[in-house]
C-alpha cells in the first residue's frame, strides 16, 4: 500500500537537510499560477489535465472569478531526486501590487523564492519589487523565465534574438540582486544559466529546461523551435514528456536554495536582534529542534469550523499541541490547542512539529502576522515585518442594519488580522470607521469578502485620499506642562533628512524603540547620513518613517518616562495637529525637561498630556504642510497613441519622468498624484482603445502644491468631523 502523502511529510519533515522552504513570486499575469499548478500536479496532488485550469492555490471564490491571487497560500509537497526525498513546502504569492503585503510576510518565513518572468515582458515593476522583498529577508532567488512558446510562435524570434533577450532579462534581474545583497555573496547569489539557477519553459505547456537538465539527459535547444514550428500541431507535448516543468524547477529548488538549518546562520542576524551569543541566538542560528521554541506568525486564517489559524515559520524548538506560549507582541500567554501542517492545500493536525518548517497553529486568538511565539515566557521578538507601500487609499464603511455594528467592528477587527496592510479606524464614539488600503481593488475586495464571507451589509464612501503631515523647518524649543504643572518636557520638530529618511526606507535602519546605544544604527547614520556620533547614539525610536531623538543630558529620572515619552510620540505621528493625518519624515528631540523627584507625580496621567501638547506645539512651530502620495507608474500603450498618454499624465496633474520606444510600443514612465488616479484604469484604456497597460514602480509622498492647501486641509477637517479646537498645539 502507498506511502500516505501526509506520512511522506512528517517522515521528512524531521530532517533539516532535506526540507526547502520557498515561496513563488511574480509580477501578475506572468503565469505564476498555472506554474504552481504544475508543481502540485508533478507531484501527484492534482490531475495533469486541470493544471493551470484548477487554480488549486486560490481558494478564495474572488480570486477564481478575477482570475488573480489575492491570498498566499502554503502547501507542502514531496520531491525525490535520484531516490532521495525532500519536503518542499511551499508558498504562492499574490502578483498584483496591491496584495504585495502577503508577499512581504511570506519572505519571513522561507529561505528561497523562485522568481518567475514572462519570456515577452521580461523585467516588471512588481518583479522588482516583489525581488526586494525577498532580498532584504535575505531569502535567496532563482529565476525562472516563462512563456518561452511566446517568442517563437507570436514574435517569432530566431535563437541568436531569443538569446540575447534571455541575457538582458538575466542582467536585469541581477542588477537588483548586486544591489541589495550585501558583501561577498553579491556574486554567489546572482543567477545564470550555466550553473542552473536559471531556467526557462512554458508553464502553460508544461515543460521548462535548464542548462545541467539538458546536459544530464541529452536535450538540444533545437528541439525546442522544432517543437513549436512543426506542422504537428501536439508537437510541443514531446517537451512536457522530456522535461517535466515540475522535475526541472522542483531539482533547481534542492540544488541551489538552501536548507533552514545553512539559512538561518545568515537570516537570523539580519531578523532577529537579541543578543547572538545567548542560548536563544545559538539555537536561532542553528534552527536547533533542542532549543527554545520560536514562532513567528506571517499569515492568519479566520476559518469557520477551526477557528483563528495562525501559520508561520518555526525558526527552534518544536511546536507541541497544549504547550503555554506566549505573544511577545501583545505580551499575554496564550496555549496551543492544536498544531497542523499542510498536507497539499488542507490542514493536517499532528502532535508535534520540529523546527525547519512551515506550520500553522490554533488557540492564540491575540496573533498578528509578525508575531513572535515563544514557549517559557518573554523573549526578544523578531523583528517588525514591514511592507515596502503604504495605505493610501480610504473608504468610510457602515452597516447597512444599526444592529449589525457590533458585528461590524469584530468583522473588521478580523479583516487587520487577516491583511495587515488594511488598517482599521474604528471611532466607536463618532462611529465612524474607516478602512485604508493599497489602492481601489484592493478595498473592493474587502468590502466584497465582508458581505460575502462575513455575512455583514455594508456600504461604503467614494474612495478617500490619506495624506501625511510633514514639516519645512526647524522649530523653536516647545513646552509641554503636565496638568499638575510639576513636570516641563521641551522639544524641537525638524525635517529628518532624506539620507536618513532613505536609510529607513531601505531597512538599513530597522524601526522600534532602543533602549541603549545601536551600533549599527550608529554606523549606517553617521557614514551614510553624515550625522554626528553622539546625536545617532541618542536615537531611541522610530515609527512609521519618523525619529523620537533624546537629546537631553544629565537627567537622572529619564529613563523611568522614556517609555511613556515614546508611547505618546507614536500618538501623535498617527495623527498630527494640522489635520489628524498620519506624519512622515519628522524628527522630534527632546532637548530638556523638568521633572518632579516623586514617581507619583509623572505617572502617565502627568506624562501623556504634556509630551503631546510639546510635540503637537513643536510641529506647529516647524510650519506644518500636507503631503501627498505620489505613484511613480510605468505606462505602455502602442506609438500611435503617447499623445493621448500624455493628455491623460497632465490631465491629472501627472510629472512626466521619461519615455522610450521598444519596437510599436512606448512605455512611458510618470510621477502620478494618488488623489487623481481614481478611475485610472478604465480612462487609460479608453485613450488607447483598450491596449494600455499601466503598473506601480513606486511610491513616495511630496508636498501638496502650495495652492491646494487649505482647500485639502479643510476638505479633511470636513469629513473626520474635528473641531478646529481640537488641532494645533
Amino acid at each position: 500500500m502507498a506511502e500516505k502523502m501526509v506520512d511522506r511529510v512528517m517522515r521528512i519533515m524531521k530532517d533539516q537537510k532535506n526540507i526547502r522552504n520557498i515561496a513563488i513570486c511574480a509580477h501578475i499575469d506572468h503565469g505564476k499560477t498555472t506554474f504552481s499548478d504544475n508543481l502540485l500536479s508533478g507531484a501527484g496532488m492534482m490531475s495533469e489535465e486541470l493544471a493551470g485550469k484548477a487554480r488549486q492555490l486560490d481558494f478564495h471564490a474572488d480570486e477564481q472569478e478575477r482570475g488573480i491571487t489575492i491570498d498566499s497560500a502554503s502547501v507542502s509537497m514531496v520531491h525525490a531526486i535520484e531516490g532521495k526525498e525532500h519536503l518542499i513546502n511551499l508558498i504562492d504569492t499574490p502578483g498584483h501590487v496591491d496584495f504585495g503585503g502577503d508577499v512581504t510576510r511570506a519572505m519571513r518565513a522561507v529561505d528561497g523564492a523562485i522568481t518567475l518572468i514572462c519570456a515577452s515582458e521580461g523585467v516588471m515593476p512588481q518583479t522588482e519589487t516583489v525581488l526586494r522583498q525577498a532580498l532584504r529577508e535575505r531569502v535567496k532567488p532563482v529565476l525562472f523565465i516563462n512563456k518561452v512558446d511566446r517568442l517563437i510562435k507570436e514574435l517569432q524570434l530566431t535563437p541568436q534574438q531569443m538569446q540575447e533577450r534571455f541575457v538582458k532579462q538575466i542582467s536585469n534581474v541581477n542588477r537588483i540582486i548586486r544591489g541589495l545583497t550585501p558583501g561577498e555573496d553579491k556574486e554567489k547569489w546572482t543567477v545564470n544559466v550555466a550553473d542552473g539557477t536559471v531556467a526557462f519553459g512554458s508553464a502553460f505547456h508544461n515543460w521548462a529546461l535548464s542548462i545541467p537538465y539538458m546536459q544530464k539527459h541529452g536535450i538540444t535547444f533545437k528541439e525546442i523551435i522544432d517543437a513549436y514550428t512543426s506542422e504537428e500541431d501536439d508537437a510541443y507535448k514531446i517537451l512536457a514528456k522530456k522535461a517535466p516543468l515540475h522535475e526541472v524547477v522542483l531539482n533547481m529548488v534542492v540544488d541551489h536554495h538552501p536548507s533552514p538549518d545553512v539559512a538561518q546562520a545568515y537570516r537570523v542576524p539580519k531578523i532577529w536582534h537579541g543578543d547572538l551569543e545567548s542560548a536563544d541566538g545559538k539555537s536561532l542560528l542553528k534552527c536547533d529542534p533542542n532549543g527554545r521554541t520560536f514562532f513567528v506568525v506571517t499569515k492568519v486564517v479566520v476559518d469557520p469550523q477551526a477557528g483563528e489559524i495562525a501559520a508561520g515559520r518555526l525558526f527552534s524548538g518544536v511546536m507541541r499541541k497544549g504547550e503555554q506560549a506566549y505573544l511577545n507582541q501583545a505580551k499575554m500567554p496564550a496555549r496551543v490547542q492544536q498544531v497542523f501542517i499542510y498536507n497539499g492545500s488542507k490542514r493536517e493536525i499532528v502532535d508535534n512539529v520540529p523546527s525547519g518548517n512551515i506550520i500553522g497553529i490554533a488557540g492564540c486568538k491575540a496573533a498578528m502576522p509578525g508575531e513572535t511565539i515563544t514557549f517559557g515566557g518573554p523573549a526578544e521578538p523578531f523583528e517588525k515585518i514591514t511592507h515596502v507601500f503604504d495605505p493610501v487609499v480610504s473608504k468610510a464603511i457602515e452597516a447597512k442594519k444599526p444592529s449589525d455594528l457590533p458585528k461590524l467592528i469584530e468583522v473588521l477587527r478580523q479583516v487587520q488580522k487577516e491583511d495587515p496592510t488594511v488598517v482599521i479606524e474604528i471611532n466607536e464614539e463618532t462611529g465612524e470607521h474607516l478602512m485604508h488600503g493599497m489602492g481601489e481593488l484592493h478595498l473592493e475586495v474587502i468590502e466584497n469578502r465582508i458581505k460575502t464571507e462575513k455575512g455583514v451589509e455594508v456600504k461604503t464612501s467614494p474612495p478617500i485620499v490619506v495624506y501625511r503631515e510633514a514639516v519645512n523647518k526647524e522649530s523653536a524649543e516647545a513646552e509641554g506642562k503636565s496638568p499638575n504643572k510639576h513636570n516641563r518636557l521641551y522639544f524641537i520638530a525638524e525635517p529628518l533628512d532624506d539620507e536618513a529618511a532613505k536609510a529607513i526606507r531601505e531597512s538599513k535602519i530597522n524601526p522600534g524603540r532602543y533602549k541603549k546605544k545601536d551600533n549599527e544604527m550608529v554606523a549606517v547614520l553617521r557614514d551614510e547620513c553624515g550625522w554626528n556620533t553622539k546625536e545617532a547614539g541618542n536615537v531611541r525610536g522610530i515609527f512609521e518613517g519618523n525619529m523620537f531623538i533624546d537629546g537631553t543630558r544629565g537627567i537622572v529620572q529619564i529613563s523611568e518616562i522614556m517609555e511613556l515619552v515614546l508611547d505618546m510620540f507614536q500618538d501623535v505621528m498617527k495623527a498630527g495637529p494640522l489635520a489628524k493625518e498620519p506624519c512622515v519624515n519628522m524628527k522630534i528631540t527632546l532637548m530638556d525637561c523638568k521633572l518632579h523627584e516623586d514617581a507619583i507625580h509623572r505617572g502617565p496621567s502627568q506624562m501623556y498630556p504634556a509630551v503631546r501638547d510639546g510635540i503637537r506645539g513643536a510641529i506647529m512651530g516647524a510650519s506644518p504642510v500636507l503631503y501627498e502620495p505620489l505613484q511613480l507608474t510605468r505606462i505602455e500603450a502602442p506609438t500611435d497613441y503617447v499623445g493621448e498618454v500624455s493628455k491623460l499624465i497632465s490631465g491629472r496633474r501627472g510629472q512626466l519622468q521619461d519615455m522610450q520606444q521598444e519596437g510599436d510600443i512606448n512605455i512611458v514612465t510618470a510621477l502620478l498624484p494618488v488623489g487623481e488616479l481614481f478611475g485610472w484604469s478604465n480612462d487609460l484604456r479608453s485613450a488607447t482603445g483598450g491596449r494600455g497597460t499601466s503598473s506601480l514602480i513606486s511610491q513616495k509622498f511630496e508636498k501638496l502644491p502650495s495652492e491646494l492647501q487649505a482647500e485639502i486641509r479643510k476638505k479633511i477637517v470636513q469629513r473626520k468631523g474635528i473641531s478646529e479646537n481640537s488641532l494645533g498645539a
